[in-house]
């Protein structure tokens, strides 16, 4: 499927400061059915925002018949053009990420879902996914805790097991899992390296064991590969095609089960998955 590229720059306004964030949109392109309609995604970068290999990413999840929606996460400090994969990059992102408040990144979630559910091709049914800080963010803020996104996909998130995300590396993802604000919400797939040093043995274990006490619908995978696996650029050798183009069709497999397709309300046991938008 064809796709095309756009941007909508939206206002913002947490934390009291009036500013805008640019929001990447990745669609698909089928001029010959303009009323189709198709599922949304919104897909969180690391910290170098939306760079090459995060905009493919999201060509790809476009190209199978998704819109989808990419913000700059660090509109409070800079333009949203790609940071570089090199040691400034890192540390500025790095330096940035614990800047930022939860409240702003609480507003950016909420601002790309609501774009989403804004457009007249859109169905108004969200997937979510994302890598490293963007792994988090799926997790930590309303975009996972909003009962319009129904499933999410997660590559591994970093910071969630040390609550150290956000200024003053101080939330309470966990927390807020343990207190049920995650149950009911959608299904969850966690994805971690076993040789990613971000994310530790006693790290995935708190992780999984947390989900798994409160009752969330979700699937842990622990991989053969180090942090970063996916990315195909500047990966420090660390990139794993084979590994990245099967857990790409499982990701689908969740989207496509969960999001693409209205099934109406569920019988049965299980938690009610409620569309909103």
């Amino acid at each position: 499927m064809l796709i095309k590229t756009s941007y909508r720059d939206v206002p913002t306004k947490a934390n009291g400061r009036a500013g805008t964030i640019r929001i990447y949109l990745i669609e698909p392109n089928l001029p010959d059915y303009p009323q189709a309609k198709f599922p949304g995604c919104v897909v969180f970068s690391e910290i170098y925002q939306v760079t090459g290999p995060v905009e493919r990413f999201a060509g790809n999840i476009a190209s199978e018949g998704y819109i989808v929606a990419l913000p700059s996460s660090f509109h409070e400090f800079e333009g949203p053009e790609a940071i570089p994969y090199d040691t400034e990059g890192t540390d500025r992102g790095n330096k940035y990420k614990i800047e930022k408040t939860v409240e702003g990144y609480d507003e950016d979630a909420t601002l790309s879902v609501d774009l989403l559910c804004s457009l007249e091709n859109c169905t108004g049914r969200i997937a979510s996914t994302g890598m490293c800080l963007g792994g988090h963010l799926l997790i930590k803020i309303q975009c996972a805790f909003d009962p319009r996104v129904l499933a999410t996909f997660c590559y591994f998130a970093t910071d969630v097991h040390s609550a150290t995300l956000g200024k003053g590396k101080s939330d309470d993802t966990l927390i807020k899992i343990q207190k049920g604000d995650l149950t009911g919400k959608g299904e969850v797939t966690m994805v971690f390296g076993k040789q990613d040093t971000h994310v530790d043995r006693n790290g995935r274990t708190l992780i999984r064991d947390t989900l798994d006490e409160a009752g969330i619908p979700f699937t842990f995978l622990e991989v053969q590969a180090q942090h970063a696996f996916i990315r195909d650029e500047s990966s420090k050798g660390r990139w794993d095609a084979s590994l990245t183009r099967s857990l790409f069709s499982m990701m689908m497999e969740l989207f496509n089960r969960t999001v693409a397709r209205d099934l109406g309300a569920k019988v049965g046991g299980g938690a009610k998955l409620e569309h909103v938008c």
